[in-house]
């Protein structure tokens, strides 16, 4: 194996600078834990870590390596450490606002071609969650693709009544529901997965993510737990994102279940989640229309009229007040990191020229 079968294809030659190239080696960030990185070149997997110089250069966490990312680096010890000197140009990024309070960007993974979201079709199943996922898949411009997992809880009526609601509101998605254990299941996605394209699994504790990729292995590679009898939700099996090679040839990247899925600055995500509702929006009255109490407001109308759903006119609502605000925050916060940080280079200037 190497880095063609990793994904380092003709967009990446053509964005990788030549300089670079000749003094470093290419390799693909497997796994991102908290004070070390494993990277890969197909043939053999070491540990590295960051130069200082790329360190001081980094003034936000979109300038760290994330899984998926193509990186510059350097082998020492006989190849079996390695130190990161710089980040290509990324394909796509997906990326959230941290959990908790704090008003800043989680990277989950880089390089992504298609995003797997799971559903579980039991007590996870939950359409405005999904909605939330869409609309930052979207946002990085990354293809999605929705697995209803554990279909064999519920009969084939109350499959198709999901699945074709679904639908309605998002004719363009592709939904597959399936069983991990059914062959016949199994199969059909295998066949979606295309060799030396990168697929990332989204979704919940406990809707089956690492038992298929278990199965997609053909071993138990990863634990998995079973989910809580009395309310069906899953406990962390996946503890951190990586990047494996299925046996087809196809790139998966696991990431732990996510609980809390807040976004910062998704205008266009949300315009390609909520089609049926941002194509309304040009028609109302006022350029600047909230859609929430104005005369004239085409959404209004429409919601009264039953055109749209109430519950994703109010998922949209929310998720578009959270953007604007987390983006407002985050806007603030780095103007207030880049000031500190012209600070903290100008006294080391000055301690530099003090000691000269």
């Amino acid at each position: 194996m190497n880095i063609t079968h990793l994904g380092f294809d003709k967009w990446f030659q053509e964005k990788s600078d030549p300089k670079k190239r000749a003094e470093f080696e290419m390799a693909r960030v497997m796994t991102v834990n908290k004070n070390s990185t494993i990277i890969t070149d197909g043939k053999t997997a070491v540990f590295a870590e960051m130069s200082g110089k790329f360190i001081f250069n980094a003034d936000s966490p979109l300038n760290y390596p994330a899984v998926g990312d193509w990186v510059y680096v350097q082998y020492f010890n006989d190849n079996t450490f390695a130190v990161i000197d710089g980040i290509l140009p990324r394909k796509s990024l997906l990326k959230r606002k941290t959990a908790g309070k704090k008003i800043e960007y989680q990277l989950i993974a880089a390089n992504i071609d298609t995003a797997v979201i799971f559903q579980s079709l039991d007590f996870d199943y939950n359409p405005r969650r999904l909605e939330r996922y869409l609309a930052m898949v979207h946002e990085s411009k990354i293809q999605p693709i929705v697995l209803l997992s554990k279909r064999d809880l519920l009969s084939s009526a109350e499959i198709e009544k999901k699945t074709m609601a679904m639908k309605k509101d998002m004719p363009n998605i592709q939904v597959l529901a399936f069983s991990n254990k059914i062959e016949s299941d199994l199969e059909r996605i295998e066949e979606l997965l295309i060799p030396g394209k990168t697929y990332c699994l989204l979704g919940s504790s406990g809707v089956g993510k690492t038992t298929l990729i278990n199965q997609l292995m053909g071993e138990d590679l990863w634990e998995t737990q079973p989910v809580r009898e009395k309310d069906s939700k899953g406990r962390h099996t996946t503890a951190r994102r990586q990047l494996i090679v299925l046996k087809n040839g196809a790139l998966m990247i696991d990431t732990p279940g996510m609980r809390e899925l807040g976004n910062i600055a998704i205008d266009s995500g949300l315009h390609d989640t909520f089609k049926e509702i941002t194509a309304l929006t040009g028609q109302c009255r006022y350029k600047n229309c909230s859609h929430s109490i104005e005369e004239g407001c085409a959404v209004l109308k429409a919601l009264h009229e039953g055109k749209i759903s109430r519950e994703r006119y109010e998922n949209y609502m929310k998720m578009k007040r959270e953007s604007v605000y987390h983006e407002m925050s985050y806007v603030e916060k780095r103007r207030k990191d880049k000031k500190f940080g012209k600070l903290c280079k100008s006294v080391m200037k000055q301690k530099k020229n003090q000691m000269i």
